[in-house]
């Protein structure tokens, strides 16, 4: 079958590319999956190139999503022709990922693709829309229900889905964003203003800030998160679940015993398979968008290398959908 492979040829040096591989044999409470899409994500992109936070064992085959169809099974929770998905867990980390044409991962990674709901438009949200998903529930769990909320990297695959299911939703966004030719996507995906990061990724000794925004989803941390959280209203929450930024946050702690403001760190990777159901469920129902064509880049396996260098040097928008 083919794959996008990773190969370490020394200490620092790889090398990537598309590749025949075997197809894997499974094992026990193991399942194949006969894959028809992916995603690209930043993580894949890092995991290209070798970076020993995300993979150390090589050979390797890139891919933190995939979506299709069950081909074999050992396991007593799936049929073959199911259709399933899976994100996370160490999918395209140290298992080889969605990047291949079958799939060997443990039953307990898969879920069922709700039905009103197609393996592609499943997987252009991919591990991306399930953290938006997983952020905004955060919001409307801890009563921000309406108002106006903060999208830090809104070109990102994250901030992109976020803006799009608040609009939705009925809030007011202001998208924070690099990019100044993108000002226009963001205002078609539902952004109400754009601010760009030059403006507001300044040094500002300023403990706190007047009260602006009800809400907040970071995807970049550093710096901006800690802007952010100075500008949040009383009894505000601000999620967290990137560090494109930077990973480390220099803050305070006035917006927290003086507001009451609440940040709550998003984790899609290892969270209970039970939250990443109940998140799938609302991303095929409430929370499913109608622009999504709009931030979609379909890409096929050979196209992978040449996205992943747009990724590696933030000129990405959107979702890049990988059709196998």
């Amino acid at each position: 079958m083919k794959a996008y492979v990773v190969e370490k040829l020394e200490d620092k040096k790889f090398e990537s590319g598309i590749k025949d591989i075997a197809i894997p044999e499974i094992g026990e409470n193991e399942v194949l999956i006969k894959a028809t899409y992916s995603s690209l994500n930043y993580k894949d992109a890092l995991s290209s190139v070798g970076n020993p936070g995300v993979t150390k064992n090589f050979p390797h085959v890139t891919g933190i999503d995939v979506a299709g169809i069950i081909e074999k099974s050992n396991s007593t929770k799936f049929s073959i022709g199911e259709k399933v998905l899976v994100t996370g867990y160490d999918l395209g980390m140290n298992t080889d990922g969605g990047h291949q044409e079958f799939v060997k991962v443990p039953d307990s990674w898969v879920v069922k693709i709700p039905e009103i709901i197609s393996d592609r438009e499943i997987m252009i949200y991919g591990t991306a829309g399930l953290t938006a998903a997983l952020s905004i529930n955060e919001l409307l769990n801890n009563g921000i229900t309406k108002g106006n909320i903060l999208v830090t990297g809104a070109t990102g695959g994250v901030g992109s889905i976020a803006i799009s299911i608040l609009h939705k939703l009925g809030f007011n966004t202001t998208a924070i964003s690099g990019k100044e030719d993108k000002i226009q996507f963001l205002k078609d995906l539902g952004a109400n203003e754009v601010i760009l990061r030059s403006e507001f990724d300044v040094e500002n000794k300023r403990p706190m800030g007047s009260e602006k925004f009800d809400g907040v989803i970071d995807t970049v941390g550093g710096n901006i998160l800690a802007e952010a959280l100075k500008i949040v209203k009383y009894d505000g929450v601000v999620t967290c679940c990137g560090l494109t930024s930077s990973f480390e946050l220099q803050t305070n702690v006035f917006p927290f015993i003086l507001r009451g403001v609440r940040l709550i760190g998003i984790d899609s990777v290892e969270c209970k398979i039970e939250k990443k159901i109940a998140a799938w469920e609302k991303i095929a129902s409430e929370f499913k968008i109608e622009n999504l064509e709009k931030l979609t880049n379909e890409i096929s396996l050979d196209e992978i290398k040449e996205a992943y260098k747009s990724l590696l040097t933030g000129k990405a928008s959107g979702r890049y959908l990988v059709k196998i």
